[in-house]
């Protein structure tokens, strides 16, 4: 791929599936295609085309199939993807387990009996064209009556990038980075967090520490994620946390904010990343950190003041867990919210008709 889209980009018009966060599963997202009415190759008989809203790699058995039936149908003109907050570590090259596939192939977890055993690796020869892809790809998708973003419609971060041209993620997300470390450091709060890092080694190496909330390093991963924008619009803004917890490998003193109920505006949003039930009885299997969803919001409910924003990430991000528990039947699904239907499908063939709080079609 050559050129860079914009990072603020017109949706397809017509109907779409909006399909959630994939994070490796390839044969989820081949059962979904089938419930949607998609070929192999992403065509629909009724011209309906897909928009998928990040995150397409991540610990399942195969993210390089995902992102190469993506690209083929996104060049086909089939479909549209955002770039979601995997995606971007990829791009950046960020060493973490859930990315060895893509950044570290040889590394113990990817050999047998590792905990990512599972996971195929992508092809070197493919590796140069995976970052092209991500790179081009928009962060926000937008037309009139509806706002698709991986993580949050942060308004400011959109008019930034709006005004920023099209220069590709990778380098807008480098050159935030310059700018918020430098800025840190000036303000002292790098020399501190320094300070706090090394007296607090021992809680914060792993997972088994107690650390206490500490102001500097706190105070850096709130400046690292509000004052960049590809990051935001990505991860989602954070909010100085009530206390630490242990998430992607590293303590954090942020958490996340729950942007959605202060959202005002009219136009709907669809957004991932969120890692919502489908079920709302104990048992799914998530991350160890704070929930973002009320635990017994159903699959059919919208969020925000105006009941205008959906998320359609129902967790098979973690179906890796079950999957190395011995689970067969999953509590975590892969799906996809129909517009202007307003239909939530998922991978099994269930159909949910939400409930948003305004008149779609």
């Amino acid at each position: 791929m050559t050129g860079f889209a914009p990072c603020v980009a017109v949706a397809f018009d017509g109907p779409i599936d909006i399909i959630g966060d994939v994070h490796g599963e390839y044969d989820a997202l081949r059962a979904l295609l089938v419930q949607l009415g998609y070929d192999d190759e992403g065509r629909h008989p009724e011209g309906r085309r897909l928009v998928f809203i990040g995150d397409l790699c991540d610990r399942g058995p195969d993210s390089p199939a995902v992102v190469e039936w993506v690209m083929a149908a996104v060049a086909a003109g089939r479909a549209q993807c955002l770039l979601g907050n995997h995606d971007l570590l990829l791009l950046v090259g960020e060493s973490r387990d859930s990315l060895r596939w893509f950044i570290d192939p040889s590394h113990a977890e990817l050999q047998p009996g590792g905990k990512y055993a599972h996971c195929r690796v992508v092809p070197p020869e493919r590796k140069a064209a995976y970052l092209a892809f991500f790179d081009s790809l928009p962060l926000v998708l937008e037309r009139p009556d509806l706002r698709l973003v991986h993580a949050a419609w942060w308004p400011a971060a959109i008019d930034a990038l709006r005004a920023a041209g099209t220069p590709g993620n990778l380098a807008l997300y480098e050159a935030a980075t310059q700018r918020i470390e430098t800025q840190l450091e000036v303000r002292g709060i790098t020399q501190r967090e320094a300070e706090e890092r090394s007296e607090h080694a021992d809680q914060l190496k792993d997972g088994q520490g107690n650390p206490p909330l500490l102001p500097a390093l706190a105070e850096a991963n709130l400046r690292r994620n509000l004052d960049n924008a590809v990051r935001v619009l990505t991860f989602g803004p954070d909010c100085l946390a009530t206390r630490p917890y242990y998430v992607m490998e590293r303590w954090r003193m942020a958490e996340r904010d729950r942007w959605w109920e202060r959202y005002t505006d009219d136009v709907p949003v669809v957004m991932g990343h969120y890692w919502r039930k489908f079920e709302t009885s104990p048992g799914t299997a998530a991350p160890s950190m704070p929930p973002s969803f009320d635990p017994t919001l159903g699959p059919s409910a919208w969020l925000g003041p105006k009941r205008n924003i959906y998320c359609v990430d129902f967790s098979v991000g973690a179906r890796f867990v079950e999957r190395s528990r011995g689970q067969t039947q999953f509590r975590t699904h892969l799906g996809a919210l129909r517009w202007p239907e307003c239909q939530l499908v998922i991978e099994t063939g269930v159909v949910v008709a939400t409930e948003p709080g305004f008149v779609s079609g």
